[in-house]
């Protein structure tokens, strides 16, 4: 049994308990105007949080990356790592929503609710039962149903609410098929065992072993937003309050990645199933259409949307050559929290642009130079670092990546293309990163200085120093990742 004392029960019982009692005190109050107490209470409520996740790592009362348990959950390395990544964003979407939220209605539901989301995006890190994950995954799910269509007399805002409840229901669904078929051909939920009997399976039941595995596949890439698995993306993020935008790409995608890397890969590896070359050609196929598509748009939320497609394409360059490489999960894990901070930093930046301007249009941020000088310094440093330019820690990560399919070019012939593919992608998202830099800085030039959000300016000013400084001394997150990632043979056995 997972013990009381383990880092995902504390921070069930923190999050849990603060994320029930606002409403109550919503009510007891019967207050409207006090947003800030709220986002204020949210906030200690994360910062409490990540403060136990950072304290358990650094006192070693964690295991290390142990993707193998009995328990339903696991207090390791590998879900402490993405607890950090994940927490960081629900704090940005929280600070980000002090300004947003204010004269808007029920602030304590919408806090609260973020609250719930961010327990199950941490409990998915730490899953290692497909019941547990599937109930994890939905409590991450539910809420953002919600916050998406939280704005209620929007229409863009219903229907993006629409569109991300029918698609989320339909990954639920799938994903729960898949869990259906691994219980019925192993007798067991625990993801070990199900490896364990997926390894040991007759011939003739492996092709059901890999349905199964194809549906986690498709539910999770949902959440991930890999190519064909997108469609519902740019439209809930343009509709969805900016705030909840950053959540959603940079916090929910990343919980997708952490339950894809517990369940695909390793069941994947105890197929024996040569799944690397299939989850490269989605790899380069997301990075593609997400940065091609990115091109074309006008609004900065769907740009920024496009663009983390393109940027889940770059993850999964490391998770399919986890096999012929040594760092290629480390790699991905490293760039998983460079792009948590990078994207979340980016859509907080245009929620401050909606504060101050009203809108998110590319045509309206002439000139965003001189009159929002701290957010447009934020927003371009983001820019660039997703970009990979150096010295960021963009660059780090994509580095990361694209030496580790070069290494596993002798063991996969294909792996050093999806290096190519890489370095020509990141090319191409200069097109419209510099294309937004240009319109912040280069035209517009009787635009006079406005008054930016606070909080917007306090998040802008932790990604500079987050990005900037990881960007000039790596070593300690890159060191981290490793120890968060778990060792990936297609040779080894569960």
């Amino acid at each position: 049994m997972i013990e009381l004392t383990s880092t995902p029960m504390i921070l069930v019982a923190i999050l849990g308990t603060i994320g029930l009692i606002l409403p109550l005190i919503y009510i007891a109050k019967n207050e409207r105007g006090s947003n800030a107490f709220y986002a204020t209470i949210t906030f200690g409520a994360l910062i409490a949080s990540i403060g136990v996740v950072i304290f358990k790592i650094l006192t070693d009362n964690v295991l290390p990356s142990a993707l193998f348990s009995k328990d339903v959950l696991v207090d390791d390395t590998f879900g402490g790592f993405f607890a950090i990544a994940l927490l960081i964003v629900a704090i940005f979407t929280t600070v980000g929503s002090y300004n947003y939220m204010k004269n808007k209605g029920n602030p304590a539901v919408y806090y609260s609710l973020i609250l719930l989301s961010t327990i199950g995006m941490v409990l998915i890190a730490y899953s290692t039962d497909l019941v547990m994950l599937f109930v994890a995954w939905e409590l991450m799910s539910i809420p953002t149903y919600v916050l998406v269509g939280y704005i209620k007399k929007d229409p863009s805002s219903n229907e993006a609410a629409l569109k991300y409840f029918l698609f989320g229901a339909l990954a639920s669904a799938i994903i729960i098929y898949g869990i259906s078929i691994a219980y019925g051909l192993t007798g067991s939920t625990n993801i070990s065992e199900v490896i364990h009997g997926f390894a040991v399976l007759d011939a003739n039941m492996v092709p059901l072993a890999l349905l199964s595995i194809g549906l986690f596949i498709a539910g999770f890439g949902f959440k991930m937003g890999l190519v064909p698995f997108h469609m519902w993306l740019p439209d809930a993020y343009e509709g969805a309050p900016p705030t909840i935008a950053a959540l959603l790409a940079a916090g929910t995608k990343k919980a997708g990645f952490a339950a894809t890397i517990r369940v695909i890969v390793l069941g994947t590896v105890a197929l024996n199933m040569d799944w690397t070359f299939a989850l490269g050609i989605i790899a380069v196929m997301t990075m593609t259409i997400g940065n091609i598509a990115a091109i074309m748009q006008k609004n900065l939320a769907r740009i920024f949307a496009y663009s983390s497609i393109g940027h889940a394409g770059y993850i999964l360059i490391g998770i399919s050559i986890a096999p012929f490489s040594d760092i290629g999960i480390q790699a991905s894990l490293f760039h998983i929290l460079n792009h948590a901070v990078m994207k979340g930093a980016a859509f907080i930046a245009v929620a401050g642009i909606i504060i101050a301007l009203g809108t998110s249009s590319l045509d309206k941020i002439k000139g965003l130079g001189r009159r929002m000088p701290i957010t447009a310094l934020g927003l371009v440093i983001s820019l660039l670092a997703l970009a990979g330019v150096p010295p960021l820690n963009g660059f780090w990560s994509k580095l990361m990546l694209f030496g580790a399919a070069l290494d596993a070019g002798p063991v996969a012939p294909w792996a050093p293309w999806l290096a190519i593919a890489g370095v020509l992608n990141s090319a191409l998202s200069l097109a419209y990163y510099a294309w937004i830099i240009r319109k912040m800085y280069f035209e517009g030039e009787t635009e006079k200085r406005i008054s930016e959000p606070k909080s917007v300016i306090a998040v802008m000013i932790f990604s500079i120093i987050f990005i900037v400084g990881i960007g000039i001394f790596p070593d300690p997150i890159i060191q981290f990742a490793g120890t968060a990632a778990p060792t990936i043979s297609l040779s080894a056995s569960p």
